[in-house]
């Protein structure tokens, strides 16, 4: 499930697990476990009931083209954040190109919905590929440590830094959700923006990035013994080879959410 609802729970999440005072030792990146487990069951029955069911649904009723079309859309909006990032990092290269796909696809692509950068970028020497960044990312190149492994009600893996990272990113640069970029606007004005537009398309954004997940947790659940434990080792292990630029796979291990 993406981060639409990340910014406004940041910091009743980080005061509960300050309160928390029973910490399992067994894992020094997850000495929350037992509380994290307890919250990934939460996240897997609220999945279960709503989220998946309503991710079928979208995907029964939404024709493929469509379906692409939103997808490059909310794609575009992340190239935001990831360009913001990458300057951050001094990783200018990316900034730029990141920057170039946002300036292409927003002018030319129909504000995205058509991803011409990808299609450029393939028949072509000019790398405008998707990159993949975040403040959290940005924190760990400057030598900030993940922290703890949290499970986040309704979100999924993170860390101390990620959920950092998620704020920051949430705050500052992400188009649906950001709160800086709208600060200037009229209380009234606000209140009917998010309501009429930014509410609406923050849940249009979790459903189709649910549904984007469903073959991938198919396979997840035929792989994975204990779920959880797969999940969080592939998530710390992906986090850790995204802040050193290793080479990835692009998935997102949200507990199929």
């Amino acid at each position: 499930m993406t981060h639409f609802l990340r910014p406004r729970i940041i910091i009743p999440i980080i005061i509960g697990f300050f309160l928390t005072g029973c910490a399992s030792v067994e894992n020094r990146q997850d000495p929350f476990e037992s509380m994290n487990r307890a919250v990934f069951e939460f996240n897997e029955v609220l999945d279960d009931k709503v989220m998946e069911p309503v991710a079928r649904g979208y995907k029964a009723v939404v024709p493929d083209p469509i379906e692409m079309v939103i997808g490059n859309f909310f794609s575009n909006l992340n190239d935001v954040v990831i360009t913001g990032n990458a300057a951050l990092q001094l990783n200018f290269p990316d900034a730029l190109a990141s920057g170039t796909r946002v300036l292409i696809n927003t002018t030319f692509g129909m504000l995205g919905m058509i991803d011409i950068a990808s299609d450029f970028s393939a028949v072509s020497d000019i790398d405008l590929s998707k990159r993949n960044e975040d403040f959290g990312q940005t924190l760990g190149r400057y030598g900030v440590g993940s922290g703890p492994y949290l499970v986040l009600p309704f979100m999924g893996p993170s860390s101390f830094r990620d959920v950092v990272g998620i704020g920051v990113d949430g705050y500052f640069a992400d188009p649906v959700t950001s709160v800086f970029l709208m600060r200037h606007v009229n209380h009234s004005v606000h209140k009917s923006l998010d309501a009429v537009v930014r509410v609406p398309v923050a849940t249009l954004r979790a459903i189709d990035a649910r549904a984007d997940l469903l073959d991938t947790e198919k396979i997840l659940e035929e792989a994975a013994l204990d779920k959880y434990e797969f999940i969080r080792d592939a998530y710390i292990q992906r986090r850790n080879n995204l802040v050193q630029n290793s080479n990835v796979a692009d998935v997102d291990y949200d507990e199929g959410q």
